[in-house]
């Protein structure tokens, strides 16, 4: 419960200027990037700077029976940073110190305040690349990406979070402080720790520290974008591209809807009569393997009736990718919100799933422009709605359930990158069924007895 008393030891533990509780600004802290979802103001928000700090606030919560709600940049699209009741927000902004590069274990030590895009800066200089890179990567934090297993456009290439996280400290539910792995490349000792955090949406603990593991930066790139008047013929052409044993960095797509969108709003250039775009870029360390895979990737665009682009410079590369940048801007202005899902199905079924989101937009009388990531089946399927329409959102959540219905009817996912949150809660069970259920709820009652951390996301505790 949130009372004087319980102020003025947060303020004791993280000094009064890292305490707010003036309820203008705590309104910020009850939104993340999700329209839609249930909501509340809480009760105060905390900055801590060190670990210390967040274990006393984990005792004092505990013993309070008060739940925290951890938050990195807030850019979450599942509602996991999101206040359910008048609980306490602890950000991260101020715990954003990489602590440490080491270029020579190909590790990167960071709080989880860190941006991710600052984070990339750093390990630049040493010619080194961490790969996870959402859409939001300039503003998110490393801390909430490994909190929502974060993917982004590399994800085809160079896989999701989970894939780049060495070892962790967490504070745990009773205040202890726990740490876990580190910048040894083989570590199989005692349960896997670090896959059982990420992903835990701040649900079984708090993290303050991580380590990343980081590559060698690919040395040569080449980039193009493929234009077809069929549908079909552009996921034939994803498929292609992986059985001849090319995997690109990214692998992009955006149907007709989002093509003629992004035109209208960023006049690219992009011609609006075709159904689908496909944006490629193939990397490695070897010039000759790179143009290999370009040439191999032209071949079949033309075996799939494609019309295609090269990029020759760096400024035509931007150029190109400048559409799939503006995407979610260009259907954002249509609209006063959007609802960005991240359905996500086995790449054979690419076409099925698009195809089934334009006859659910024809059914409900809605606008869904979908884009996303091609190369691993996972589409963004972006509603366009008035939140203050309330027979138009009714519309928009039945269509959201049937798009979840088929993705799973496909062999597909909920979730690519985005997480459960408390937006997807309610579908869990019929991806995981009830056994799945009951092991997350043991999982979170061992942990978490009190449940105190980041209550009523990803794990349904009641049916």
């Amino acid at each position: 419960m949130i009372d004087k008393t319980f102020i003025d030891k947060c303020k004791n533990i993280f000094g009064p200027e890292n305490v707010l509780t003036d309820k203008a600004e705590l309104i910020s802290y009850s939104y993340d990037a999700t329209p839609g979802i249930p909501r509340e103001i809480p009760g105060v928000v905390v900055f801590p700077e060190n670990t210390k700090q967040v274990q006393e606030l984990v005792i004092l919560a505990r013993q309070t029976k008060t739940p925290i709600y951890p938050r990195g940049a807030g850019t979450s699209l599942s509602g996991g940073p999101v206040p359910l009741s008048k609980g306490v927000v602890i950000g991260f902004q101020r715990m954003n110190r990489i602590i440490e590069i080491d270029p020579d274990n190909l590790t990167a030590t960071v709080q989880p305040g860190v941006v991710v895009a600052e984070l990339n800066n750093a390990v630049a200089k040493y010619g080194l690349l961490y790969p996870p890179d959402p859409g939001s990567m300039a503003t998110a934090t490393v801390g909430g990406t490994v909190a929502e297993n974060a993917g982004g456009l590399r994800g085809l290439k160079y896989g999701v979070t989970k894939h780049y996280i060495m070892g962790m400290e967490v504070v745990m539910p009773t205040g202890e402080i726990f740490r876990f792995g580190g910048k040894t490349v083989k570590n199989v000792t005692a349960y896997d720790f670090t896959h059982l955090f990420v992903g835990s949406e701040g649900t079984l603990g708090i993290v303050t520290e991580i380590i990343c593991k980081l590559i060698p930066a690919p040395k040569y790139r080449k980039s193009m974008i493929a234009f077809f008047s069929k549908l079909e013929d552009a996921g034939k052409t994803v498929t292609d591209i992986v059985r001849n044993h090319v995997i690109p960095a990214t692998l992009e797509i955006m149907d007709k809807v989002t093509i003629q969108t992004v035109e209208n709003y960023a006049k690219v250039g992009l011609p609006t009569d075709v159904e689908a775009l496909l944006l490629i870029e193939v990397d490695g360390m070897g010039q000759d393997s790179v143009l290999w895979e370009a040439e191999k990737c032209v071949e079949i665009i033309k075996q799939n009736n494609g019309t295609y682009k090269i990029a020759e410079t760096d400024a035509e590369r931007d150029s190109l990718w400048a559409a799939r940048r503006a995407a979610l801007p260009a259907l954002a202005q249509v609209k006063p919100a959007t609802i960005l899902e991240d359905a996500t199905v086995p790449r054979t079924k690419l076409v099925d799933m698009l195809v089934a989101v334009q006859n659910i937009a024809k059914k409900y009388n809605l606008m869904i422009g979908t884009f996303g990531h091609a190369g691993d089946g996972n589409l963004h399927p972006t509603l366009l709605v008035d939140p203050m329409n309330k027979e138009e959102m009714e519309r928009v959540h039945k269509a959201v359930d049937e798009i979840f219905e088929v993705a799973l009817s496909l062999g597909g996912t909920l979730s690519g990158e985005h997480g459960i949150g408390v937006a997807k809660l309610k579908y869990l069970k019929n991806e995981i069924g009830r056994s799945g259920i009951e092991t997350m709820r043991r999982i979170k009652q061992a942990l978490d007895p009190d449940n105190i951390l980041n209550p009523g996301k990803l794990v349904p505790m009641e049916d």
